[in-house]
């Protein structure tokens, strides 16, 4: 059975910094398109970054470049999100979300939406405060 867990999230100050960790256990694919995504109330869940886990090919939303990383550890079912220079407006549920693609260079392209992915984890809390 797969499963992915979020862990990591907590409570700092405007400027500093969290690292969000992903695991999906039990997950057998070669290829696969693996994304952050955050939801404030009353908002709807947004893409935060993504990577597809054959080339490492990131994107990320325009709001969190130059300040967010996302990775992978070297057994590729290991997320993570390193967040730097934290925002008050980044405060928010942060999830996590696999699935499998196929093995071409563009397969993580259209992994813009929640519903897009086959797994999903339960998200952890960020709070940044002012």
């Amino acid at each position: 059975q797969v499963k992915v867990m979020e862990s990591g999230g907590g409570s700092v100050q405007t400027g500093g910094s969290l690292t969000l960790s992903c695991v999906a256990s039990g997950y057998p694919f070669t290829a696969n398109c693996m994304g952050w995504f955050r939801q404030t109330p009353g908002r709807e869940r947004e893409e935060v970054a993504r990577i597809y886990t054959r080339t490492a090919i990131t994107n990320y939303t325009d709001s969190v470049k130059g300040r967010f990383t996302v990775s992978l550890d070297s057994d590729m079912n290991t997320l993570f999100l390193q967040m730097n220079s934290l925002r008050p407006e980044d405060t928010g549920m942060y999830y996590c979300a696999a699935s499998p693609v196929k093995l071409l260079p563009s397969a993580c392209a259209s992994f813009t939406t929640w519903s897009a992915y086959t797994h999903r984890g339960q998200g952890t809390q960020v709070t940044v405060s002012s």
